[in-house]
């Protein structure tokens, strides 16, 4: 993974696709610590840290992720119909700042295709782990609301868990679909779709926000999803951010997209320890940002988040990342008197608030 720096940003995200497609990573030599293991929802899982969605867009590597260690994989985010995305370059690595910024604008092969894979993935194949479909809409679209609903019929037979993408900046108008008419418009309709599934029609929605909402957009939101019509059953704390503060790659930090990684970390963190303070702790929280180490996963625990994702660090330093992380948040929790992931969730959360 280190020698693929030297590769365009977007051909080496897609040789390291491959390479998990393909299992070409061997699996980790030790089993996860026992002090990891948590129940993902309903499902137990060895350990809490997932692959964020945009790694594997299409859901072609979920086996090759799963085997190198991985407590659960988010694919996507899938649109109803193919589209391309944005025009390239679209993707860019600001190696001194241990960041990326991205504007792919949900390049998809649309809902057909990546359902008959992940279908011939749990039918004939068995496949057993924590599936997560992160959901979008296509940039053209007259009915937002029926894409994300759309998804939800496809995907909620094959999934264990589905994501309402409203935070991605990459597709136009996107983002005004966290205010609070529109996601409860939103909201309330997804729920519906669930319910009235004909199978797993109990299967978790969780809403994925942004990082650069403001405290009054998060007081909404929160509101929102404590409407019993448009209750979701976790949040993913947070997408990328527009924000550029402190970067050493001056020149690279023009681009336009979303930005993750390291300068993502403090940011994400915060806004884990204010929903989790707004919503008295009962919602479960994704939170995703920045983690790069043991400490970092630590952060996100105590700042009130149940379950973590990472990508930026995959990409940076791919599989041993996930290996070391976990080693060393295991280390820490033993260290810190934690008997289990559980027993950290907000225990720290007001050390992190956004004052």
């Amino acid at each position: 993974m280190p020698l693929m720096r030297y590769l365009p940003a977007e051909m080496s995200h897609n040789l390291a696709l491959l390479a998990c497609k393909y299992k070409v990573f061997p699996a980790p030599a030790q089993p996860d610590a026992q002090n990891l293991a948590v129940a993902f929802f309903d499902k137990p899982i060895s350990n809490p840290i997932g692959i964020a969605a945009g790694f594997d867009k299409q859901g072609e590597a979920v086996e090759g992720l799963s085997k190198l260690g991985f407590g659960f994989v988010e694919i996507g985010s899938v649109t109803p119909e193919p589209q391309p995305g944005n025009p390239t370059p679209r993707v860019f690595r600001l190696f001194n700042d241990k960041a990326i910024i991205n504007r792919y604008g949900f390049n998809s092969q649309g809902h057909k295709a990546v359902f008959e894979r992940l279908n011939e993935l749990k039918s004939a194949r068995g496949y057993e782990g924590v599936l997560g479909v992160n959901l979008g809409k296509n940039k053209t679209t007259d009915s937002p609301i029926a894409d994300y609903v759309s998804g939800v019929k496809v995907f909620g037979p094959v999934a264990n868990y589905l994501v309402v993408n409203v935070s991605s900046p990459n597709t136009p108008g996107l983002r005004d679909l966290q205010g609070k008419k529109e996601l409860e418009q939103l909201l309330t309709s997804i729920v519906e779709a669930r319910n009235s599934l004909p199978a797993n029609n109990q299967v978790p929605i969780l809403l994925k926000i942004s990082p650069d909402v403001n405290k009054e957009d998060l007081k909404d939101i929160v509101g929102v999803i404590n409407k019993k019509a448009c209750r979701v059953d976790g949040l993913i704390v947070s997408n990328t951010t527009l924000a550029r503060e402190n970067l050493k790659e001056i020149e690279l930090a023009h681009e336009s997209g979303g930005l993750s990684g390291t300068p993502l970390r403090s940011k994400s963190t915060q806004l884990i320890a204010d929903v989790y303070a707004q919503t008295g702790g009962k919602i479960p929280i994704i939170g995703v940002g920045g983690i790069s180490s043991g400490r970092d996963a630590l952060e996100k625990l105590e700042a009130g988040a149940t379950y973590l994702q990472f990508y930026t660090a995959f990409i940076y330093e791919g599989p041993p990342a996930v290996t070391r992380i976990k080693k060393e948040l295991s280390q820490l929790l033993d260290e810190k008197g934690y008997k289990s992931v559980q027993e950290a969730v907000g225990k720290n959360y007001k050390n992190y608030l956004n004052k």
